[in-house]
């Protein structure tokens, strides 16, 4: 065998090793080191319980789901994603950041 092939089998089986760790690092560095979440399917609002929102939907814990919730309650479903503003901690920043995780 002949150097310049013993050297490219070196180079591809450390890139077949580097590689993946090189792959998972960068998908980690935008996420300040947590790891990705795949796309999820989009959250119903008229019928999640505050378990599944806050468990689904990024920006949303605890508290705004129970607001979701409430404001679901007292003034019926929601009848468009935009109304999410009126739900206490809701604002337009957060919604747009709801509307593609969000579905009526």
């Amino acid at each position: 065998m002949k150097l310049a092939d013993v050297l490219k089998a070196s180079v591809l089986g450390l890139s077949l090793l580097v590689l993946p760790a090189a792959h998972a690092a960068a998908e980690q560095a935008g996420t300040g080191g947590a790891p990705v979440q795949q796309a999820s399917q989009q959250v119903n609002i008229n019928t999640a319980d505050v378990a599944t929102l806050a468990g689904s939907l990024r920006g949303v814990g605890i508290k705004k789901a129970e607001a979701i919730v409430a404001y679901r309650s007292e003034h019926g479903p929601f009848k468009s994603v935009d109304e999410l503003v009126n739900v206490k901690g809701i604002g337009d920043k957060m919604l747009e950041q709801l509307r593609s995780q969000v579905s009526l």
